[in-house]
């Protein structure tokens, strides 16, 4: 897998995007296999969900975006891959972290109840419908110990265990579990990485409190549904596509 190491740079799933030409990486390349691996020591315009800005101190954390071909995968089956990087993420974040590693629906990093990484990827559907690309964006925190008040539960993997780490080093130990992971979902199948995924949901089987516009409620977390709808049980049985409702945590 080819490892590009930036100093500085907008954003790497930006960087990743102009990579994508005619003349450069073909339209098709062969399950399981990844384009290119771009990591950044800076990133001065990260992104996170829905259009927010993605914080990340120079030199402290892992800023990470994988050019990914999905030969084999349809566009309606985009949250295997989503899972198949939350379950390599969280893998990865549990060799250092312990098994209070979580991944929060749809594909958040958490320790606890606290933040430590986000996936962000951004998908490229040809006019006929074929999913060419998929950018997937990866922030860890990693030596990180100050955060901006606005961010509410952030962690990093130095406030875990009290030890610094090298973030490039870390980033290229990622690569290799998120390449052995989509080769999994190649070769294997969603199912497996699907319990896989449901065995690291974050809250599963507890009460949480959730916001759909202006109604707060308190629901039991039964699940996700295969196509990544979050399931909850509370008066009623109800289901959420991503960006329906919003976590409350910590109150």
């Amino acid at each position: 897998m080819p490892f590009i190491e930036l100093q500085s740079v907008d954003s790497t799933n930006n960087y990743a995007r102009l990579q994508i030409r005619p003349s450069g990486l073909p339209d098709r390349q062969a399950p399981g296999t990844h384009g290119m691996a771009i990591f950044a020591h800076e990133q001065l315009a990260g992104k996170g969900q829905w259009g927010r800005h993605w914080e990340a101190e120079k030199d402290a954390n892992i800023a990470l975006s994988l050019l990914i071909n999905p030969n084999g995968l349809t566009p309606s089956g985009q949250f295997s891959l989503s899972a198949c990087v939350a379950v390599a993420v969280a893998g990865f974040f549990r060799k250092y972290a312990g098994d209070q590693t979580r991944i929060k629906w749809p594909n958040d990093l958490y320790w606890q109840d606290r933040k430590a990484g986000g996936i962000l990827i951004e998908n490229i559907i040809s006019g006929n419908g074929d999913w060419n690309w998929a950018i997937v964006g990866i922030g860890v925190n990693i030596n990180q110990v100050f955060f901006s008040a606005g961010l509410p539960n952030p962690v990093s993997l130095k406030q875990i265990t009290g030890q610094s780490f090298d973030p490039c080093i870390l980033a290229r130990e990622l690569c290799s579990f998120l390449d052995a992971a989509y080769r999994r979902l190649c070769t294997d199948g969603f199912p497996v990485i699907y319990q896989e995924y449901l065995s690291l949901l974050y809250k599963s089987g507890q009460p949480v409190k959730l916001k759909k516009e202006n109604r707060v409620f308190e629901a039991l977390v039964k699940g996700v549904t295969p196509d990544g709808r979050l399931q909850v049980q509370h008066a009623i049985e109800e289901e959420f596509n991503f960006g329906e409702v919003e976590w409350i945590i910590g109150s």
